[in-house]
């Protein structure tokens, strides 16, 4: 069955009335900026698009690209995605500081419990050495009352 030229037309009206509000944004939804989505969108069948209207899928496609480069992302649901790769770009940039910060502080505790347990050590040694030579009396201090002596 062949179609006449006033259909034609018509539906070539439909197909680039459908083609303007994909590339505005217009998306409905759970459709994507795409020919299956053009296809639905005006009433016609992919098939179609792929040989009758090849030219407006073309274009379609061109004019698509075209907004894609020149970095104008017509479909959200990739706006959405772009939004979270980069999301997932600096999380990842966080957890990685992070994890140098934590691998840092885990270093000094390492280090300030060496040198803690190296004190001790020493404190202790005095402690026998002191209690060794009996000459080495220790004093205590006076409690201080706030009055003056």
């Amino acid at each position: 069955m062949r179609i006449t030229e006033e259909q034609r037309q018509q539906t070539e009206a439909r197909i680039r009335a459908a083609m303007d509000r994909l590339l505005r944004g217009e998306i409905p939804p759970g459709g994507k900026c795409d020919i299956k989505t053009l296809a639905a969108s005006a009433g016609i069948t992919r098939n179609g698009l792929y040989t009758t209207y090849a030219h407006l899928r073309d274009e379609f496609e061109a004019r698509r690209d075209q907004r894609r480069e020149a970095g104008v992302i017509v479909d959200p649901r990739e706006a959405q995605i772009a939004r979270l790769k980069a999301e997932v770009a600096a999380l990842k940039g966080r957890v990685a500081e992070r994890d140098a910060d934590l691998a840092d502080l885990t270093e000094f505790r390492t280090l300030a419990i060496s040198r803690l347990a190296a004190q001790h050590e020493e404190i202790m040694r005095l402690r026998v050495q002191v209690a060794r030579h009996g000459n080495v009396r220790v004093l205590h201090p006076t409690p201080d009352d706030g009055q003056p002596r």
